[in-house]
Formats: C-alpha cells, structure tokens, sequence
C-alpha cells in the first residue's frame, strides 16, 4: 500500500471512498458523433485526473469540508496524475497499489456540454479489497462516508455498516434493474441517483427507501431539477440557473452530492440541502472538460442567498 499525505488520528469530515481514475477528454461536434473514417477536433484531446470521486472529493474540500480520499490506483501514469491533483489541492489520500492499473476512461463531450463516458472495465481485479486495517480507521476518524459505485468498494460496505458510519452514494445513471447497484443503494443512508434511465423515478426512490435504510433520497435530472424523498413525502427541487454559459456537465451530479452533504452536515433541511446541491451543480456545468474545479462555500452561500430572496 502507498500513502500520500498519510492517513492520521486527524478527524474527517468526509471519507470519500473509490471512483479514482484518468479521463481522455475528446471534443466532438454532436453527439451522438455519426460514423465518419476521421474527425478534426478542436480544441484537442487532453487527459486530466478527475473521475467520481476526485470530483466529490475537489468539491467538498473547496466547500470547505475536511475531506480524505481512499481507492486503489496503480502505479502508472494515471495513477500519477491522481495523486499530483490530490497534492496541489491538499487533499489527504491513500492509494491502494492496484495491479490492474489506475481507472480511466474516454469522454466524448458535445458542443451543447453533454457527454458520452467509455469506461475501461479492465483495470480491477476480483480479487481486489482495501486493506480492512485502513479502511476501519478512515472510517473511525470521519463523520461521514460518501462511497462510489466503483470496485471494489461493495466490498467495504458490510464493514462500514458495522462501524455505524452514516453512508451516502451515488448510482448515477442506474436503470432501477441492475442488481450492481442494489447493494450501494440498500447499505446507504443518503441515495442520489440520475432520473435518465429510469422509467418511473418516484416509484425507484420508494423502493430504495423501503428495501434499505436510506432516510434521503434524490434523483436528478439535470435542467429539470431534482426530485427529494424525504420523511415519505416527495418534493420537486427546481433546477438553478448557471452562472456563466454551459460547456460541460460532466461532474454536475457529483458537485450536487457534494454541496447536499455540506448542507446535510450543517445540519440544514433537506430541501435547503437540495438547493446547495443545485448551485453547486449548476456551477460544474460552467467548468470546461479538461478542468477539475468547484465552486467555494462563500460562493455558494451567496448564490443560495440570491435565490431564496427571488422565492420570498
């Protein structure tokens, strides 16, 4: 096992769990991208450090949280890039030698800011687990666990459960079949979950809550808003305008879980949560593909503060 910036007996905010990895950023005209033998792109092709939960990560701790990041990742040039964002960001890591190599993937992003991910499902191993030592003590030092659909993090969620850590996750675009994600969705007190694929979403939230132990359950939908199921009753959260125009929305779903459980660890209600979620996710569509950036806690406090006056 290797360490940057070491796991210590500091407390934690947020232990994030998995979703390390390297994306190959390709601009194309349309998406979907018809058939063609080549394609002149501009403004390039660019690899950057940024998955999941790297996001997460970069946008709790510019919120201002304490935040600590454990996956696996290899030692590769991805794996590189990983821990030379952790590094000029401060954020705590542990990395977990992988031996298939660090994750990564390719995202087509269209002119419009939408994106198409292809992930490299070769990189894990079955056999691949976080070391039990270090993911009890990570756990024991935070107040909270956001843990990603990624491998091999199934793996860790008996043992979290049984460290009574309260636990967050994100199924992103889940079609509510999938047996994969059943367990994320099941072991988790806070569930977020893209409406995308999902042919009833309201139907799919009542079912996680009654089958799991979820208390907070929301599923986006991007300029659409969201929708929250919270103390059996489900609330339409209406989407917030960006800040500047719209180039990429890749990372928008995990800013939004990112500004949620900043409101959610300050103790503020679920739909003000909701609403800290949506600034922080409109404000990730503003951010360009090849950049892993997020907005601040003043920033969105203010921008929080504009909208409630508009609804008062």
């Amino acid at each position: 096992m290797t360490s940057e910036n070491g796991a210590t007996a500091t407390e934690y905010d947020v232990l994030v769990l998995g979703g390390a990895g390297v994306d190959t950023i390709v601009h194309v005209p349309e998406l979907p991208l018809p058939y063609a033998d080549s394609y002149m792109i501009r403004p390039g092709i660019e690899s950057r450090a940024g998955q999941t939960g790297d996001f997460v990560s970069v946008a709790l701790h510019t919120l201002g949280l304490r935040v600590h990041h454990l996956d696996m990742l290899g030692d590769d040039h991805e794996g590189d890039l990983v821990r030379a964002l952790h590094h000029e960001r401060a954020i705590p890591l542990t990395g977990v030698r992988a031996a298939g190599g660090t994750k990564r993937a390719v995202n087509l992003v269209g002119p419009d800011g939408r994106r198409l991910s292809l992930y490299d499902d070769s990189r894990g191993r079955d056999t691949d687990r976080f070391p039990e030592e270090t993911l009890r003590t990570l756990a024991r030092a935070s107040r909270h666990v956001h843990v990603s659909i990624t491998h091999p993090c199934a793996g860790a969620l008996p043992l979290l459960e049984e460290e009574g850590v309260t636990v967050s996750t994100d199924l992103h675009d889940w079609d509510g079949e999938n047996p994969y994600h059943e367990a994320f969705a099941r072991r988790a007190d806070i569930v977020f979950v893209s409406a995308t694929a999902l042919a009833d979403p309201v139907r799919t939230m009542r079912r996680i809550v009654e089958q799991g132990r979820a208390r907070l359950v929301v599923a986006t939908a991007g300029a659409d808003g969201a929708r929250l199921l919270a103390d059996d009753r489900v609330t339409h959260l209406p989407a917030v305008a960006p800040p500047a125009p719209v180039v990429d929305s890749n990372g928008a779903g995990d800013a939004f879980a990112a500004g949620f459980l900043l409101g959610h660890l300050d103790g503020e209600p679920p739909e003000r949560c909701g609403l800290y979620g949506a600034v922080a996710g409109a404000y990730a569509c503003t951010v360009g593909a090849a950049r892993t950036d997020a907005i601040g806690r003043d920033a969105l406090l203010a921008a929080v503060a504009a909208v409630e006056s508009r609804g008062a």
